[in-house]
């Protein structure tokens, strides 16, 4: 699948700000799944870019000045190729084994503890079958809705809430794969759906969790299934803050308001060779 991103976002503050910081995770990288070109985030203050730990690529943003807003604007093509959820084999920075470690967002309490322990035996069995029945009980246990969590609830939190969003599916699958032993992570992207359809946002988040002789696997508890070509994977960590696409604080400001437009779109790449070739001449 071609795709064309679109990305933009405000910050806006009541008051004026005196110090503002924030790391951006929007850029993804090529795999042997995607290809992206033409990518560059751009935004009103500097920006510094590095690789973190994970291989994640990072802008970094920092203004020590007084301002009122923030703006950050990210445009980029990229082709996908479906891989039935399944990851090519590729250099990895970490061995599996790190991803079994728990974080405040995925720890799990007795709830949650007790659900997962259902699970045990059906993934001891079949780990793809059991992971595949595990996000499909996640779905039915925590229905997708919108403002009941925020971007610090945790996977406890919303299976007890029994409502949240992708950020909430993924680290309660995560939680609850870390619990019987199999190493997961936290991934951010990109999702083409079709325009008509306004349940979810084109910004969204999955897991993946490693199983033996197969490698990572992709699993989307939001949508209850594992990723195709309609997915663009932008950062991974062991949880939303090591892939959040924007991250940060800042002093000052009163009342904040950000804005966020996400426009992911299809488009013929025929044409798009056509239109660069004009361009150059």
């Amino acid at each position: 699948m071609q795709f064309r991103v679109e990305h933009d976002t405000v910050y806006s503050y009541g008051e004026t700000a005196l110090y503002s910081a924030q790391y951006l995770r929007l850029t993804p990288r090529h795999h042997d799944h995607q290809d992206v070109w033409g990518w560059s985030v751009k935004s009103n203050v500097p920006l510094v870019s590095f690789a973190d730990a994970f291989g994640n690529v990072v802008h970094v943003l920092t203004l020590a000045a007084r301002h009122r807003e923030i703006r950050v604007n990210v445009r980029g093509n990229a082709t996908t190729r479906d891989t039935h959820g399944i990851l090519p084999v590729e250099p990895e920075p970490f061995p599996p084994a790190v991803y079994l470690r728990a974080t405040g967002y995925t720890e799990v309490d007795e709830a949650l503890k007790d659900f997962t322990e259902d699970h045990r035996a059906v993934v001891g069995r079949n780990t793809i079958g059991g992971l595949h029945g595990l996000m499909a009980a996640i779905g039915e246990r925590v229905s997708y809705e919108i403002g009941v969590t925020h971007v610090r609830t945790t996977a406890s939190q919303a299976f007890v809430e029994g409502s949240g969003v992708c950020q909430d599916h993924a680290h309660i699958f995560i939680a609850c794969c870390r619990q019987l032993g199999i190493p997961a992570r936290y991934v951010s992207g990109y999702l083409w759906v079709n325009p008509d359809d306004n349940d979810y946002d084109a910004n969204h988040a999955w897991a993946e969790a490693f199983v033996p002789d197969l490698g990572w696997i992709s699993f989307d508890v939001a949508n209850r299934m594992s990723a195709t070509d309609a997915y663009l994977r932008v950062a991974m960590g062991l949880d939303y803050s090591g892939a959040a696409p924007l991250l940060g604080i800042r002093r000052g400001g009163g009342d904040e308001k950000m804005d966020v437009r996400v426009r992911v779109s299809q488009f013929d790449t025929r044409r798009e060779a056509r239109v660069h070739a004009r361009d150059q001449q």
